[in-house]
């Protein structure tokens, strides 16, 4: 009696086993904890970006003493960031999440202001440390894109499984809820990292004089 009914209940967990992967959970599942590593790696590319924030405004600035609005601009926008707690929590809050998307907007735009003050400091786009500091903010901008990509690409993957039949019924029942992502407005915002490339730089004008005009021209 009682190997019967071990063998029977092999028998259920067998055929759940089998409902549930029929109905979409292992995808649930597996879809969930990409989402979770991409997401990991857009707050560390993030984070990497606002670590290189106050060594940049204080290489400017000393160049640019007077440039003071963009510094508090920019000052202000990391701390902005910095006031919203950047965890993996994030894609489970709707509101937080485009909240702190929108503060980093905000600072992509500081920092572009930024270093379109520099382009008019020859001497700053000369200094080897700011130079140093321009390629690592670009490798950086250049990481945030493909992170923020990867992340777009697995939540779109999940959220069509946990709205699709008979998937969205095993979502239901353990709770998989659709994830936020970057909206239209987000890419407007942060999708052109700021221009860091100063390696050309416009022709100078010309300084040599105007040819005179002939006597008895006029």
């Amino acid at each position: 009696m009682f190997k019967w009914l071990k063998a029977f209940k092999w028998m259920l967990a067998g055929c759940v086993i089998l409902a549930l992967s029929g109905c979409g959970y292992n995808t649930l599942q597996s879809s969930d904890e990409e989402i979770k590593a991409t997401w990991a790696e857009v707050l560390n590319q993030y984070q990497r970006r606002a670590d290189l924030v106050p060594n940049l405004v204080n290489v400017v600035k000393g160049y640019a003493a007077h440039e003071k609005d963009v510094f508090i601009s920019v000052t202000e926008a990391r701390a902005r960031v910095g006031s919203i707690q950047a965890t993996p929590d994030l894609i489970n809050d709707e509101a937080a999440f485009q909240k702190f998307i929108a503060a980093q907007g905000e600072l992509t735009g500081a920092l572009s202001r930024l270093l379109l003050v520099a382009e008019n400091y020859p001497q700053l786009k000369a200094d080897g440390l700011f130079r140093d500091l321009q390629a690592q903010l670009e490798g950086t901008e250049n990481r945030i894109t493909v992170a923020r990509n990867r992340y777009i690409a697995a939540v779109k993957t999940y959220n069509v499984t946990v709205r699709s039949f008979p998937s969205n019924l095993t979502a239901m029942m353990f709770g998989y809820k659709t994830k936020p992502t970057f909206t239209v407005e987000n890419e407007k915002a942060i999708a052109v990292p700021p221009k860091v490339d100063f390696g050309t730089s416009a022709p100078a004008p010309s300084t040599t004089p105007a040819p005179t005009a002939p006597a008895g021209a006029y």
